[in-house]
């Protein structure tokens, strides 16, 4: 019998979060409107320090609202439960204190029979952690998650909430900043895009922005032309790339259309950049999760100063289009791709089915409760897709060719 749900939304924020709520409290109103729907605040902080909110009869009428927004109500937070020096440090437990002790007594001390997590692999994986530990020592209560990452990186989900958004938005950047090509003679300007260990939102947003190119019309005789505005170079985590080669073919570019404009993933050569930076004797900072902080390393700056000089470059950009993109308010195809989980996030609940929501890809795409111990994080994205080769040979690149397992 389920009395009383949580809700938390946790790790970088998605374009999907805000609607995910909205899905869930909906489906709860609409089947099992008796149920009690708290919501922790920043995410597992929230439930380690008993953070959180009530979701009234008012919000209950008026959950629709939240689908037409982006971020998160609820907020979020970087947090492992595992990670108990972290914790201590950051004073959201005691030392001595077991964080998953403490996180699965504030359930029980508030009376929760599901808590819904939505987030991405570090997120899943942390609930994964909890899900065990309740399983462990007999607390009755059934975990059930939402998969959130713009880099669509789950193992072994097919599609995971907010990527496709995140990748439309990061193309709609993406037309202002390569506007800028003209702004001065032999322009470099490189687009970073998020995506740690898969290259998915890259490829993904270099064929939305390609895709506009396609419906615009051209007046070369004044210098609006389609090879000015085009993406010339797209770099991801798994292909290889010959950077003199590379060079070559970009320096043509340069010299016959006046710009090069390249889409990086904030992944492309990080081991390169990060060997680079401790060989000099440089501290790389690290999040709780043990992640590079990308944000301190700067590979698409790392990308441009390498570019610019083999290309002659006499003015350089470097835009990153993904805090703008990641708290955009979720588009049509994710919010029926929402909405589907979110069903079925509610039904699996209330049958007491734990698990992660999911297009199953190892089960023929079906949409199911996929198992906690079969969610990984860091999937690759497949530069074998026929789109991908395609988009690859329309800007005139190489083939990409598979880097060494990473």
């Amino acid at each position: 019998m389920v009395n009383k749900v949580a809700l938390l939304t946790a790790g970088g924020f998605a374009p999907c979060l805000s609607s995910a709520i909205g899905g869930l409290i909906e489906r709860y109103t609409e089947i099992a409107p008796d149920v009690e729907i708290i919501a922790y605040r920043y995410g597992y902080q929230g439930l380690l320090q008993g953070d959180s909110i009530t979701v009234t009869d008012d919000v209950r009428r008026n959950a629709h609202l939240l689908h037409g927004f982006g971020g998160s109500p609820i907020g979020n937070s970087r947090v492992k439960l595992t990670n108990a020096a972290d914790l201590v440090k950051r004073g959201l437990v005691a030392e001595g204190v077991d964080p998953l002790q403490a996180a699965a007594d504030r359930l029980t001390e508030d009376g929760v029979d599901v808590l819904h997590t939505i987030g991405g692999d570090d997120t899943i994986t942390t609930a994964a952690d909890l899900a065990a530990f309740l399983a462990r020592n007999d607390y009755a209560l059934t975990v059930v998650g939402l998969p959130k990452t713009i880099d669509n990186d789950v193992i072994p989900i097919k599609q995971s909430l907010g990527a496709w958004t995140a990748a439309e938005q990061g193309a709609r950047f993406a037309e202002n900043i390569i506007g800028e090509h003209n702004s001065g003679s032999r322009m470099l300007i490189v687009h970073e895009v998020m995506g740690r260990h898969c290259g998915w939102l890259t490829a993904a947003t270099a064929q939305a922005y390609r895709d506009w190119l396609d419906t615009r019309e051209w007046l070369p005789e004044i210098g609006l032309s389609r090879e000015g505005w085009d993406v010339h170079g797209v770099y991801v985590p798994e292909a290889v790339f010959d950077l003199e080669a590379e060079a070559a073919r970009l320096r043509t570019v340069m010299d016959t259309v006046g710009s090069v404009n390249l889409f990086v993933s904030e992944g492309a050569g990080l081991d390169t950049i990060v060997a680079e930076l401790e060989k000099s004797g440089a501290e790389v900072a690290r999040d709780p999760f043990g992640h590079v902080k990308i944000d301190k390393v700067n590979p698409g700056a790392w990308f441009a100063s390498k570019f610019a000089e083999l290309l002659g470059a006499q003015k350089v950009m470097v835009q990153k289009s993904g805090y703008y993109s990641r708290a955009a308010a979720a588009n049509q195809a994710d919010l029926d791709l929402i909405r589907s989980m979110t069903d079925l996030a509610v039904d699996s609940a209330l049958r007491g089915e734990p698990g992660v929501i999911g297009q199953d890809e190892e089960q023929g795409d079906v949409l199911r409760a996929i198992e906690f111990d079969r969610i990984k994080g860091g999937k690759p994205f497949d530069i074998t897709v026929p789109w991908f080769g395609d988009l690859l040979a329309g800007i005139g690149q190489p083939p990409a060719q598979a880097a060494a397992a990473h």
